[in-house]
């Protein structure tokens, strides 16, 4: 018995604006921050709409430099569904493309690794796909946002 090859999708793309980063200090496994999340567009063939003003971004950074990404935050479609997302991942690359980011400097995100898995529920019927779909993104990070293309594992 052959098992089928999953393939991937594109759902949306994710334009998440970020406010001001809330350093924590250090913690048990690295550095901690939280980076607000406030707003944003959700673009894409089977999701449009709005990133909510609330959720976060609640970050470790190792002693190499890797960002573990923990955000849980929500959309709302154009139609009024409101989705959560819950996105967990890692940002990693060579010390001087993580300097650069870390300045906000614009870097080519072919210049680094930054892929998410996402899951996403609503109480929404017409969007209750997305509560039996998994997700996975690949993203990049600029100044004071972030983008991460959606896809559905299929």
């Amino acid at each position: 018995m052959k098992l089928l090859k999953p393939t991937l999708e594109h759902v949306c793309t994710l334009d998440v604006e970020l406010g001001p980063i809330r350093e924590m200090g250090q913690g048990r496994a690295g550095t901690r921050r939280i980076i607000p999340i406030i707003g944003g567009t959700v673009t894409g063939a089977q999701l449009n709409g709005r990133i909510l003003n609330l959720g976060a971004d609640w970050q470790t950074l190792f002693s190499t430099g890797m960002a573990e990404l923990d955000t849980r935050y929500a959309m709302e479609t154009d139609d009024g569904a409101v989705i959560e997302i819950i996105n967990y991942g890692y940002r990693d690359g060579s010390p001087d493309v993580l300097a650069a980011l870390g300045r906000g400097e614009a870097v080519p995100p072919e210049d680094y690794y930054m892929r998410t898995h996402a899951r996403l529920e609503t109480g929404d019927a017409r969007y209750d796909w997305v509560n039996r779909t998994l997700f996975v993104g690949t993203g990049a990070r600029n100044k004071s946002s972030v983008k991460v293309d959606l896809y559905a594992l299929r």
